[in-house]
């Protein structure tokens, strides 16, 4: 809501000057009325409102989420055997999702040996048996231990279909 301040100022005004034997001046004054508007502030919410902004405020949280997911592709665009990008920096707590593109079946097997100190590879890992067949299969892991983590493809680790991801 805004409120109305009025106020009077008087502004002189100059005529000039009178080309005679005598000269002379001639200053008159006007009175003009200003008019300054000052915004108050007014919040009114609702549970209703609040209810709302909350349910937008999760959904687009969600919707961020899913922007948030880094996608590795298991086979390569000419079918060739190879995780694409072979290397990915990713933040810490954010969703990698492997999807199945060519070559397939395939799966995603985090080398024990080489991930960080205390993070379990069988809790990140498909198993050996687990395999995605068909196109655009997904497995999908969210790595929250910072450090460099190695996995391979266990039908085609020997072809040399191996990634490196590092966690920031």
């Amino acid at each position: 809501m805004a409120s109305v301040t009025s106020s009077a100022v008087t502004i002189p005004s100059f005529n000039g000057l009178k080309s005679t034997i005598a000269t002379s001046s001639r200053v008159n004054t006007r009175t003009v009325k200003v008019i300054a508007t000052t915004p108050k502030l007014s919040v009114r919410s609702s549970l209703k409102e609040v209810g709302i902004a909350t349910i937008a405020f999760a959904a687009s949280a969600l919707l961020a989420s899913n922007v948030l997911a880094a996608e590795v592709l298991l086979g390569d665009e000419d079918g060739g055997l190879a995780f694409v990008p072979k290397t990915l920096t990713v933040a810490s707590g954010e969703k990698i999702v492997f999807k199945n593109n060519k070559a397939f079946p395939h799966n995603v097997i985090f080398d024990e040996d080489e991930i960080p100190a205390g993070v379990d590879a069988s809790k990140i890992s498909m198993s050996d048996e687990d395999l995605l067949n068909g196109p655009g299969d997904t497995y999908s892991v969210t790595l929250t231990e910072k450090g460099t983590y190695n996995y391979y493809c266990s039908p085609h680790q020997g072809a040399g279909m191996v990634g490196t991801i590092t966690v920031t």
